[in-house]
């Protein structure tokens, strides 16, 4: 479970699906401010997780109609910990917020495309918690979905 200050964020985000910005609904990207960039989006069969170069958005549609969603919003600035693990078939995130709650992210179904994506993605995050200079060639791969192995 991901626990934020004692409340529950979700049960488990698995992240089963890459969608390109221009694709996604529009109540997803109404958090998104004008001065931000969406750097990549997943999805779960109900849920969405941006990311853009600022923070991150978790959808939780908490029921099979989708009358009730949970929005949270953290902002890189909050992560104090940052950690992938690759896997045959997956990818997990672990995030430590400065709160000291974790936050783990999986990726699963995932294939070349996708493990060279979440690499930059999770280059980006790292960049950012460890007060780095970003990296613009990292990010315009992602915004341009450039996945190539280089």
């Amino acid at each position: 479970m991901a626990y934020i200050k004692y409340k529950e964020v979700t049960k488990y985000f698995n992240f089963s699906k890459y969608v390109e910005s221009k694709l996604l609904p529009k109540y997803t990207l109404d958090y998104v401010f004008e001065d931000e960039k969406v750097l990549v989006a997943y999805k779960t069969s109900r849920d969405y997780g941006l990311f853009t170069d600022k923070k991150m958005i978790l959808f939780d549609n908490t029921n099979i109609l989708n009358l009730k969603k949970n929005i949270t919003i953290i902002p890189y600035k909050s992560i104090s910990t940052c950690g992938i693990i690759f896997k045959p078939y997956g990818v997990e995130m672990s995030l430590f917020l400065d709160s000291g709650y974790p936050l783990i992210l999986k990726f699963v179904n995932t294939i070349a495309e996708d493990k060279v994506r979440l690499r930059l993605l999770f280059s980006a995050i790292s960049r950012y918690v460890n007060n780095q200079k970003e990296s613009k060639e990292e990010i315009e791969r992602l915004i341009n979905n450039d996945v190539s192995f280089r």
